[in-house]
C-alpha cells in the first residue's frame, strides 16, 4: 500500500510569525511553501494581506500567491485543487510541502476535517447577492437556512454569499463531515502570549499604514473594483474603505481597526485550541527546538 505524502503545516493567530517559521522549516528540510490564505491569492492585495515578499521568501518557492484577480471570487474548491496540484508537484521532486496561512478553514478542508458542497458557482446569483448589504445577506440566510446563519461568520460576506448559493440549489448547507486525509500531517502551532501578540498586531498595523495601505486601497478602487468587494478582503480593507468614504476619521479608524484585529486574533486562537492534533511551540519559536521533531516525522 502506497504511503501517504508527509506535509507540515504551520498555524497560529495573525501576526504570530507563521510565514517566518514556514520559510525557516523549508530551508532546513528541503521544503517549499503553499499559502493557505484567502487574501494572498489575489493580485494587488499586497500590503493589507501581509503578502510575503520576494526578499522574505529567501529563494523558497511559494504557491497559491497572486493566482487570481480581485474581481474573481476564489473559492475553497479552487484552493483544494490548487493545493493538491502543488503538493503533487512538490513531492514528485522529493521536496517537503509546508503549508502556512491564516485561513484555517482551507487547511481543515485539505485535512479532510470538513467537506465543500458540490455546488458549482452561479455567477448570475453572485452578482445579484453582491448588491445586498451584509445585513440583508444575513436576513436572507436566516430565512432560508437558520442553522447555517447561526454557524457562519456573519462578518464574512464571501461565506454568506456562498452559503446562499448552496441553499439555492440544495435547500440548505449540508453539515460538514470528516473523512480520512490523503496526507500524513504534522501540525505545528505558534503559542504566543496575548500581550506580545497585541503589540505585534499594533506594530504591524502601523507599518502597513505607513507603507502604503491607503494607497493600495485607492489603487484597487481606481482599477474599477466594486467597493463592496473590499469588505470581502478582511478588516484592513473594510476599515480603510470606511475612512475613504468619510464614515470614520483616520484616528478613529485606526483605533477601531486595532480593536477588531485583536478580536480576530482571539477568535483564531479559540478555533485552533479545539484541534488536538496541533503541537504547540512557544513564541519565539527556535527552529532548532522543532528540528528533531520534524526530522522524526519526516523519517
Amino acid at each position: 500500500m502506497k504511503s501517504k505524502s508527509k506535509i507540515i503545516a504551520v498555524v497560529g493567530p495573525t501576526a504570530s510569525g507563521k510565514t517566518a517559521l514556514s520559510i525557516d522549516l523549508a530551508k532546513h528540510f528541503n521544503g517549499e511553501v503553499i499559502s493557505a490564505d484567502s487574501r494572498q491569492v489575489y493580485r494587488g492585495l499586497d500590503i493589507g494581506s501581509g503578502k510575503v515578499t520576494k526578499e522574505e521568501m529567501n529563494a523558497i518557492p511559494h504557491y497559491l500567491i497572486d493566482v487570481a484577480n480581485p474581481d474573481y471570487r476564489y473559492s475553497a474548491a479552487d484552493f483544494l485543487r490548487g493545493a493538491k496540484a502543488a503538493i503533487a508537484d512538490i513531492t514528485s521532486r522529493g521536496k517537503v510541502p509546508i503549508i502556512a496561512g491564516g485561513t484555517f478553514f482551507y487547511l481543515d478542508l485539505l485535512r479532510g476535517k470538513m467537506q465543500t458542497a458540490a455546488v458549482k458557482p452561479n455567477l448570475e446569483l453572485q452578482a445579484e447577492l453582491e448588491k445586498l448589504s451584509t445585513a440583508e445577506l444575513i436576513a436572507r440566510l436566516k430565512a432560508t437556512d437558520p442553522k447555517r446563519a447561526e454557524a457562519v461568520d456573519q462578518n464574512n460576506r464571501r461565506r454568506l454569499i456562498r452559503s446562499l448559493e448552496i441553499v439555492s440549489v440544495l435547500g440548505q448547507v449540508p453539515e460538514s463531515t470528516e473523512k480520512p486525509s490523503d496526507y500524513d500531517w504534522l501540525i505545528l502551532g505558534i503559542d504566543i502570549d496575548r500581550d506580545i501578540l497585541n503589540e505585534r498586531i499594533k506594530t504591524r498595523l502601523e507599518d502597513r499604514l505607513k507603507n502604503g495601505l491607503k494607497e493600495e486601497v485607492e489603487s484597487l478602487l481606481a482599477s474599477g473594483l466594486d467597493p463592496q468587494r473590499l469588505d470581502d478582503f478582511g478588516l484592513e480593507y473594510r476599515y480603510l474603505k470606511r475612512n475613504l468614504n468619510k464614515e470614520l476619521d483616520y484616528d478613529e479608524m485606526v483605533l477601531q481597526l486595532f480593536a477588531k484585529l485583536r478580536q480576530f486574533a482571539k477568535r483564531q486562537k479559540t478555533w485552533l485550541k479545539r484541534d488536538p492534533e496541533i503541537i504547540w511551540k512557544k513564541f519565539p519559536v527556535d527552529i532548532q527546538s522543532v528540528a528533531a521533531e520534524v526530522a522524526r516525522f519526516l523519517e
